[in-house]
């Protein structure tokens, strides 16, 4: 039945990149930045190892669309839709709240888009803004898959700018209880010691690239000598270093398993 995309898309061209992977911790951070989508998802966590048990299984399902079968995809989004259709409830505050609400949906799927294409167009390569538009509608695909349907999805990638400038300048909220547990899941994860240096890289990536009106509200320091400090390591990354790794470290596991 074949994929979902092929080599020639953009959501492979930017996801086979495994330094793809310092977006991860933004993206989070952005997500738990929204009120509701904080509540439904951080709040309900049980311990701090639950938010990457989930993460896990989405990435699955997310290098299935991108790498696998359409069948196999179509599955698993299945399932998932299943599941959000079965989250709902009430809020503290008596807002309702429903996995499955588009507005939602998108958020968190925008979040991941956002935070990817910085880390790729910073640490990998500058993007076109054909590949830009590319990109875009390759993740309404996707959301299309997650039951955001097209009419709620920015229809290009400039009107997809303007959502995310709107969302940051205007709908986010960082409440303290999310500050501090969003803080312990990304920036102080329960990792063995061996790996601490590495989450130290992470959060740097993580704190400089996060929109300032975002880290402020995080409470995250950052200065000028930081910012220097981390595009002279993005330039020596995209210009030195990832032209010389191997395949088998420049490389993320599922563009790996489908080469």
């Amino acid at each position: 039945m074949g994929s979902y995309f092929d080599d020639r898309s953009m959501l492979r061209e930017v996801h086979r990149e495994r330094v793809l992977a310092l977006s991860g911790g933004r993206a989070l951070l952005m997500m738990a930045a929204h009120p509701v989508a904080w509540q439904g998802f951080f709040r309900s966590t049980a311990s701090l190892h639950e938010p990457y048990e989930r993460l896990q299984r989405a990435s699955v399902v997310l290098q299935t669309i991108t790498w696998g079968d359409r069948a196999r995809a179509d599955r698993m989004c299945a399932h998932v839709r299943k599941a959000h259709r079965g989250a709902r409830g009430t809020l503290e505050d008596g807002t309702p709240y429903r996995a499955d609400d588009p507005e939602l949906l998108l958020w968190i799927l925008a979040s991941i888009v956002d935070s990817a294409m910085l880390v790729f167009e910073r640490w990998v390569r500058p993007m076109t803004d054909e590949e830009r538009e590319r990109y875009w509608q390759d993740w309404r695909l996707v959301g299309k898959l997650f039951a955001i349907p097209y009419r709620a999805s920015p229809r290009t990638h400039d009107d997809f700018r303007a959502y995310m400038e709107h969302m940051v300048a205007h709908e986010l909220e960082v409440v303290p209880q999310a500050r501090e547990l969003s803080r312990k899941i990304v920036l102080d994860p329960p990792v063995p010691k061996p790996y601490r240096p590495l989450i130290e890289v992470a959060n740097v990536v993580t704190a400089g690239t996060l929109p300032p009106r975002v880290r402020q509200m995080y409470g995250l320091s950052w200065d000028p000598l930081r910012e220097v400090g981390l595009r002279v390591n993005a330039e020596w990354s995209r210009r030195v270093l990832l032209p010389l790794l191997p395949e088998g470290l420049r490389l993320a596991p599922g563009a790996r398993a489908a080469a």
